[in-house]
């Protein structure tokens, strides 16, 4: 009865499939505490209603974490040594470091992890757990890591080689304001970031020919380089919709065809 039980508890904590409408009302159960859980977070003051959503959602997190560990079992099929692996694996680490701010709430010993209240941020990473289509995204970046590599290389690349060109040409103090310009090598990271992402904040801008003609490269050569990600992202991503289709389909098809033979072999009235 231990091992049936367990076992069901397993299925239940999972995201919930087709049909398990108790591991469905679960995972919507989830999904509404990591939501109400960051809210008082959008507020500068706190108050009496935050602090209860605080005390429910953590008790949620807390009971979800261990359900998740008593059953590492299941999850790792690697038996007792499955409870010694599950707290390292990552999904685990998360867990715990978004139930981290309830100690401060348990006892006024763990003053010093009052900046942990920042970890509640983490609890949004929990909804990849639910969102099929974040975990399809996910697959995809992990599937083209490699290039998605490459391009972030030439990025910092590029980011380091303007930055390095226009600190040098740049006067530090714009001789027609007398306003500071470049002050450090961070201002012109900041500023060959911001310029080859096309975003142009405008709060550092060159003021020399020569740096106005390479902020016009990095300009361009910036749409170029930004581009590149986002179709292999969006190449990858069709693929892999189009093969979850068509491995959904064959599901479907070999269950109909199984269903089908089912009743050939029921004995005639």
């Amino acid at each position: 009865m231990e091992i049936f039980s367990r076992k069901r508890l397993y299925e239940i904590v999972q995201v919930g499939q087709q049909g398990d409408n108790v591991s469905q009302a679960y995972d919507l159960l989830m999904i509404v505490a990591i939501f109400v859980s960051i809210f008082p977070l959008m507020f500068v003051e706190d108050n009496l209603v935050f602090h209860y959503m605080e005390h429910v959602t953590a008790f949620i997190f807390i009971m979800d974490y261990l359900f998740r560990w008593m059953t590492a079992d299941y999850k790792l099929g690697k038996g007792g040594l499955s409870f010694l692996i599950y707290p390292f694996t990552p999904w685990a680490i998360i867990d715990l470091l978004s139930i981290l701010p309830a100690f401060t709430m348990l006892s006024k010993g763990f003053k010093l992890l009052r900046m942990a209240r920042l970890l509640r941020i983490l609890r949004l990473l929990k909804i990849i757990r639910y969102a099929q289509n974040i975990q399809v995204l996910m697959r995809v970046i992990m599937k083209e890591k490699r290039v998605l590599l490459t391009v972030l290389g030439i990025s910092v690349f590029y980011v380091f080689l303007t930055a390095l060109v226009m600190f040098n040409v740049e006067p530090h103090v714009n001789p027609y304001t007398g306003a500071k310009t470049f002050e450090d090598f961070f201002d012109a990271v900041y500023w060959a970031t911001v310029t080859l992402t096309t975003v142009g904040y405008g709060d550092m801008v060159p003021v020399t020919q020569v740096g106005r003609f390479v902020s016009m490269l990095s300009s361009l050569f910036g749409v170029a380089i930004i581009a590149l990600p986002s179709g292999v992202i969006t190449a990858s991503y069709l693929d892999e919709l189009r093969a979850m289709r068509k491995a959904a389909q064959a599901e479907a098809e070999a269950r109909a065809k199984a269903e089908a033979e089912a009743d050939k072999k029921e004995p005639q009235n």
